[in-house]
């Protein structure tokens, strides 16, 4: 998805991205799929339009804050899987997720929460993340209707 270890580089990709969206401006393509993320979540667009320089600020759960960057990120990583279908099988899961839905935002936050559940796994095991479990986990959210 992006190419910096740099949280901050990586947030100011947000607030431009979103930035350009407003004025109209021309964008790479990463830059249309941010500015697409961000247009589906208006919390967050007052963040984003500040002129504070806040981007190094630190969201901590046991606060109660949600990471506004690390949630968008998530919708564009499940984006740049449905793209690819990687894994493979994932693009057609979404589809049938959707059709249970009908909302492309809350198939999105469904799939992010098996996408999470994956990567907190991989985290803590020190692994790859289990591509079979993130599917299964995927295929019980079409039961699950």
């Amino acid at each position: 998805m992006f190419y910096s270890q740099d949280r901050n580089q990586i947030r100011n990709l947000f607030r431009d991205a979103w930035a350009k969206h407003l004025q109209r401006q021309p964008m790479e393509p990463i830059e249309a799929i941010i500015s697409d993320v961000v247009s589906i979540h208006p919390e967050y667009h007052n963040m984003l339009e500040s002129k504070l320089d806040d981007l190094d600020k630190d969201y901590l759960a046991e606060n109660g804050e949600s990471n506004p960057f690390l949630h968008m990120g998530m919708h564009i990583s499940l984006r740049e899987q449905l793209n690819s279908d990687r894994p493979a099988g994932v693009s057609n899961l979404y589809k049938k997720i959707l059709i249970k839905t009908s909302d492309q935002h809350e198939t999105e936050h469904l799939m992010i929460e098996c996408l999470a559940e994956s990567l907190w796994q991989a985290q803590k095991t020190g692994q790859q993340p289990d591509e079979a479990a993130y599917l299964r986990c995927l295929t019980h959210l079409i039961q699950q209707f």
